[in-house]
């Protein structure tokens, strides 16, 4: 088993119909874990990369009826480095 994760940035509050698709989309095989932060407004999806790859991850939640905005990475890049001051 390959566990790997997904965050992604909805637009609006899923509605109550939603929450339920999504409930029901943790049944799927493959899919291990979805975990909300509504002061976010992020929902990282958990899975098994042997069973399912990003594309249908991503097709199973706009299917439930998730507004998705935006991919997030899981890893920030590092901050730049500061400029050096001329002599």
């Amino acid at each position: 088993m390959t566990q790997l994760e997904i965050l992604y940035r909805y637009t609006t509050q899923p509605s109550e119909a939603t929450a339920f698709a999504l409930a029901s989309a943790r049944e799927v095989y493959g899919i291990r874990r979805l975990t909300f932060d509504r002061e976010a407004r992020t929902l990282r999806v958990e899975y098994d990369a042997t069973r399912l790859n990003a594309a249908s991850v991503t097709q199973l939640v706009r299917q439930a009826g998730l507004e998705i905005a935006e991919e997030l990475p899981l890893i920030l890049p590092p901050p730049a480095p500061e400029p050096v001051p001329a002599a």
